[in-house]
């Protein structure tokens, strides 16, 4: 049975909803809009070969909350990148509504479209589209030319975006003169000089190389701790996917197949496709000392307790090092529980 979400850890991200989508088909071919309603947006995929029609998305409803790290996750062809144009409107969907703040955008006439997408969202893509003739202070302060914001207040505003990014000094600098991390670095202070409510970022890291990839991976997670933006992040990594995300989404032929956190997808697949794509995830890197914890933590020991949002992956050495069990402390440092050697143990075993 196919669940487009489980139950969830919210911990202590805002519950409102951002950006929403609901009963969203993207398919491509004549009179697909017509075949649909016809059918009552329950077409089978026979009938759409029939008709020589392809779906990207088939009845899509995801809700994306205020302040999450939202990543959208499936092979290639699944629709994930079709399913970020959709919310953000690149694209028109077939069918469905695309809500910002409990607006249909795909109601919206196009000049306030046009408005939104330049005042309130931004797109950071996997090749940097950068401007060969200008600077980098030209680059970053190019979304406020658009917006037809004087040079003074455009520049001032990107060279505080790129001293947030980490390119203070490199104002001056064309893209040809600076490596593939520093210019991504570049992309994304662009994507934020018009201060965008929802960030769009489709696989921005994906062509880079290990170490700087996981390097803007940790400017990415930095720059949300000060900024809290909604983030819809797509990537086909799993590893990627572990550290950044607060929710995911894996989708297959255009289906949403499960929304969770990394560990509810990895302990609680929905279905088959599920438990495969995660099969291989190492669980360490995965599951949250909460998750295996026991709540009597009578007897084990106080000195040196874990956090109860850690990966075991951080803290199986200590526990393990232990003669005893060790206590478990939230983020006050309230105790909340114990884990145990055995308890870890069967994380990193779980075949023992």
């Amino acid at each position: 049975m196919r669940a487009s979400a489980g139950p969830e850890n919210t911990g202590d991200r805002p519950q409102s909803t951002k950006l929403a989508c609901r009963g969203l088909w993207k398919v491509y071919g004549s009179n697909a809009a017509r075949i649909l309603q016809q059918r009552n947006f329950t077409p089978t995929s026979e009938l759409l070969q029939s008709h020589g029609l392809v779906a990207a998305l088939r009845d899509v409803s995801v809700d994306i909350r205020e302040g999450e790290i939202f990543v959208i996750m499936g092979l290639s062809g699944s629709g994930k990148s079709t399913l970020v144009r959709c919310l953000s409107l690149l694209i028109e969907p077939t069918a469905g509504q695309v809500l910002f703040e409990n607006r249909d955008l795909v109601t919206v006439p196009e000049k306030e479209l046009i408005w939104l997408r330049r005042h309130k969202m931004s797109m950071v893509f996997q090749h940097f589209a950068l401007l060969p003739h200008l600077t980098v202070l030209q680059n970053v302060a190019f979304p406020l030319e658009i917006q037809g914001i004087g040079q003074p207040t455009r520049e001032s505003r990107a060279a505080e975006m790129i001293e947030l990014v980490g390119l203070k000094g490199r104002e001056g600098n064309y893209p040809r003169e600076l490596s593939g991390g520093q210019r991504q670095r570049v992309g994304i202070a662009r994507s934020l000089t018009t201060e965008p409510e929802v960030w769009f970022l489709d696989e921005p890291f994906s062509a880079l190389d290990p170490l700087i990839r996981r390097e803007l991976q940790n400017e990415l997670l930095r720059l949300q701790r000060i900024l809290r933006k909604t983030v819809i992040f797509i990537t086909h990594d799993f590893d990627e996917a572990v550290r950044i995300a607060d929710r995911v989404a894996i989708l297959k032929d255009g289906i949403v197949e499960q929304i969770g956190s990394p560990e509810q997808l990895v302990l609680s697949p929905a279905t088959d496709y599920i438990a495969e794509f995660t099969r291989h995830v190492s669980r360490a890197k995965v599951v949250t000392v909460a998750a295996i914890m026991q709540r009597d933590w009578q007897g084990a020991s106080a000195a040196n307790p874990v956090k109860s949002n850690c990966r075991i992956e951080t803290v199986a050495r200590q526990v393990l090092d232990s003669e005893g069990a060790t206590r478990v402390v939230d983020d006050a440092g309230r105790v909340v529980g114990a884990v145990s050697r055995d308890a870890v143990l069967s994380v990193l075993f779980p075949e023992s």
